[in-house]
């Protein structure tokens, strides 16, 4: 009985350890059969991967990479797994076949250092409160509807805007743009919120906003070594961590000085309620969807931010290219000329009528979009894309500055050329998400939800700017510098500075 007894455990024993061993072989069969069909990428080193391959222009770097390695493109990114998009039909097959599993952020510093722990719109997770973030804003700012009641908010504070230019350029000085487009915007986005001009005059405070604004857009940018080995996040090596702390606390500040200045004065808006008043009155609308006070701080600072730097952004790049080719301006001038005349300012209404204008705006989008690399995503389940491998949790990064290069997509990409997108061959591509060959907005479930408000702000914004006046450089600069800055939005190294000449009637520019 005893032997039957010994017998029985040996044999329970060889058996346990018999599927052992096979289930750890059968994994490690399955493991190196995976890691046979990720996508092709660069080798990395150990422990830190590819990282340090990226360098300070990581779309510039990455771009290159796609070349040699193909569409879809896999870096081993510390301990993560990251995938990289870098055709319209390899963009296509992430934002569009397998949207839905791409819908998520995955954790970073930006979202918990600057965006409240992502209780924001922008990294909040796929959710309920993300759709209800994002159905307040469209519904009463983003979307058309809103964007029209919003109209004479926008000619008039354009107005403010020209007539600051026309007092610099009575005294010979130069404008610089980006601080001109940012206090203009800022003062739009606040009258829609807020009801009020968030600055009052053009000085040191909104130069000061500005600052932070591209201080919070291209740390937020930064590959922070912390995100992809998260063991040793809490030594902060980049430092990029302690910056982002100290700047959410001059922006919380500001925000929170905006709400409860907001609340102090409802009795002044009986019966027009702004967007916060919208918001805060449907905090709660089921037991499943509340926001709190910190998701609607982390609103407004999105809206704040990305609202002024991206758009800001895109009529610098174009202006730059404009005066880099005064042929490009001339004819925007003579088209404008034809259609508005000289004894008023261009109207919203007069942009379908102005295609030349919408053809700069698109070619600006190509070459220069705001967002080099979207916004990153991770993928909820594994997947196949192109016939590889994704495994769960890998970070997506589409290379949108790579596709509006792409030389099996444009004709000469490098060359800024507007009239290609008024020949038959791109003339029905549109920038709204569509359409995988320009997407400065990204596509999908997580597309910008200021698509829609960008378009009009930079159609309407450099519309207005070239309309009015005559560019030049300033006296003595030779060339144009048209180095990029990286970061979430991609910025003019060099802000741009130029020399202006009102050119309609002198009773425009007061009115």
């Amino acid at each position: 009985m005893v032997l039957y007894i010994f017998l029985l455990q040996e044999a329970a024993t060889a058996a346990l350890l018999f599927f052992i061993t096979r289930f750890f072989i059968h994994s490690l069969i399955q493991k190196l059969s995976l890691q046979q069909s990720l996508p092709p990428g660069p080798k990395g080193w150990p422990l830190i991967g590819a990282l340090p391959l990226l360098g300070t222009m990581p779309h510039v770097t990455l771009a290159k990479m796609a070349k040699k390695y193909g569409p879809v493109m896999y870096l081993k990114m510390g301990t993560c797994d990251m995938v990289v998009a870098s055709t319209p039909d390899a963009a296509r097959a992430f934002l569009k076949t397998l949207d839905l599993n791409f819908s998520n952020r995955p954790p970073n510093a930006g979202a918990t250092h600057l965006a409240y722990n992502a209780q924001d719109m922008v990294f909040a997770h796929y959710g309920p409160r993300w759709k209800l973030l994002r159905k307040l804003s469209n519904l009463h700012m983003l979307g058309g509807k809103a964007l029209q009641d919003w109209s004479q908010v926008r000619a008039v504070e354009v107005g403010h805007m020209l007539r600051a230019m026309c007092d610099s350029s009575r005294k010979g000085e130069p404008v610089v743009l980006p601080e001109m487009l940012t206090y203009a915007m800022a003062n739009m986005i606040g009258q829609v919120i807020l009801s009020r001009r968030v600055f009052v005059t053009k000085g040191l405070e909104s130069n000061e906003f500005k600052d932070m604004v591209v201080e919070l857009m291209t740390s937020a940018g930064f590959f922070n070594i912390g995100d992809f080995i998260p063991s040793i996040a809490w030594m902060d090596l980049q430092g990029i961590e302690r910056g982002m702390k100290k700047l959410h606390n001059k922006f919380d500040v500001i925000i929170t000085k905006m709400i409860k200045e907001h609340m102090a004065s409802t009795h002044e808006r009986k019966g027009k309620p702004d967007f916060l008043d919208v918001v805060m009155a449907n905090r709660e609308i089921s037991d499943s969807e509340k926001l709190t006070i910190t998701n609607i701080k982390a609103l407004l600072l999105n809206l704040f931010t990305a609202g002024t730097d991206t758009s800001s952004s895109i009529i610098e790049w174009a202006l730059a290219e404009m005066l880099k080719k005064p042929s490009i301006l001339k004819r925007a001038h003579e088209e404008m000329d034809q259609v508005i005349g000289r004894n008023r300012r261009l109207e919203e209404s007069d942009l379908p009528k102005l295609p030349y204008l919408q053809a700069i705006c698109k070619e600006t989008y190509r070459k220069h979009p705001s967002t080099p690399l979207n916004l990153p995503r991770v993928s909820t389940q594994a997947c196949v894309v192109n016939g590889y491998y994704i495994p769960k949790n890998t970070r997506l990064s589409v290379n949108i500055w790579a596709i509006g290069r792409d030389t099996d997509v444009w004709d000469n990409p490098l060359e800024f050329k507007p009239d290609r997108f008024l020949s038959e061959k791109y003339a029905k591509i549109d920038p709204r998400g569509n359409d995988f060959e320009l997407i400065p907005f990204g596509a999908g479930r997580r597309i910008c939800a200021g698509t829609r408000m960008g378009i009009v702000l930079i159609e309407y914004i450099l519309g207005t700017l070239v309309h009015s006046f005559d560019w030049k450089l300033p006296n003595g600069v030779d060339g144009l510098n048209m180095d990029e800055a990286f970061g979430l939005a991609l910025q003019k190294f060099v802000p741009l500075s130029a020399l202006l000449h009102p050119r309609l009637a002198p009773t425009v520019y007061v009115s």
